[in-house]
């Protein structure tokens, strides 16, 4: 069995607040500098949300936190809200989970005061999402909220796409194995339409893991090359390292050995070129085993 979460989504750009006192130094000037303040802020998010899906957590983090710092100057509800989610995505990947969830919540109240329904609907979708992966919810009544909250999402489809990750791993808990899959490969429809390739990499990933869970080992093994063929075309190496280690423990599952070890040493030598020691020695663990 294995479950990583990876998440990498693209956020909507709004616009930035100026202050209207003359003698504020922070001012901007002129239509330009408002420009250009709203194009650091979408870059930095951007950026920081491409750090995070490929492993770079720490720098992720830093990038993110100086967005969140933008955000707050301007008092822009939308980019607080936006740069909320992706910081509690980072900080729960860090082993933060009370900030993380301090984040998420946080969103979730921004995104009521601002209200946009949409908006608010996959803040509260990102804080469901974490109290399944954390075991604070029951998978059921998660996969009900997320239903729920996803008829409010029309006008994006990175974010509809999300909330069937979410039902799909909600299904995955409740072992109904099909469902699951079934709502994964919904998500992977409008990430390879939209070539959100980073995403549909890990629509793969987890429909290894679904497979493997059932006992479809081919299918699983089948997944993973779908999903290792996407992340090589995109040098994301956290993909490549975390499906190569899947696929090792599959083999493992299935009893063959030999290929468990050849998949393993490949995730291994993938996350000691990152300088990952500490996932390198989680690989050795599983080797020495």
């Amino acid at each position: 069995m294995y479950k990583i979460i990876r998440v990498s989504l693209t956020f909507l750009l709004c616009v930035l607040f100026a202050f209207i006192f003359e003698s504020c130094s922070s001012r901007p000037r002129n239509s330009g500098d408002i420009t250009v303040i709203r194009s650091q802020a979408e870059s930095w998010l951007d950026t920081g949300n491409r750090e995070a899906g490929k492993g770079n957590f720490q720098n992720a983090l830093t990038i993110l936190t100086e967005t969140r710092r933008y955000a707050i100057l301007a008092d822009d509800p939308s980019l607080i809200v936006r740069t909320r989610l992706s910081r509690g995505n980072v900080l729960y990947s860090l082993g933060f989970a009370d900030e993380a969830f301090a984040e998420w919540t946080e969103a979730v109240t921004e995104a009521n005061r601002f209200g946009d329904i949409e908006l608010l609907a996959v803040s509260r979708i990102y804080l469901a999402r974490g109290n399944l992966v954390s075991g604070r919810s029951q998978a059921q009544s998660i996969y009900d909220e997320v239903t729920h909250e996803s008829a409010n999402l029309r006008n994006s489809g990175a974010f509809i796409a999300f909330s069937w990750q979410v039902r799909g791993l909600a299904l995955r808990s409740l072992s109904r194995w099909s469902e699951a899959e079934e709502a994964f490969k919904r998500s992977l429809d409008i990430h390879e339409k939209g070539r959100y390739l980073e995403n549909a990499s890990y629509d793969w990933f987890s429909i290894a893991s679904i497979r493997s869970l059932s006992g479809n080992i081919q299918g699983a093994l089948e997944a993973l090359e779908s999903s290792i063929n996407i992340d090589r075309r995109i040098e994301n190496s956290w993909g490549l390292a975390a499906s190569y280690r899947a696929m090792g423990d599959v083999y493992q599952r299935a009893g063959r050995r030999q290929e468990a070890i050849a998949a393993y040493t490949r995730a291994r030598a993938i996350y000691t070129a990152m300088g990952n020691d500490h996932e390198a020695a989680e690989i050795d663990k599983r080797i020495d085993n």
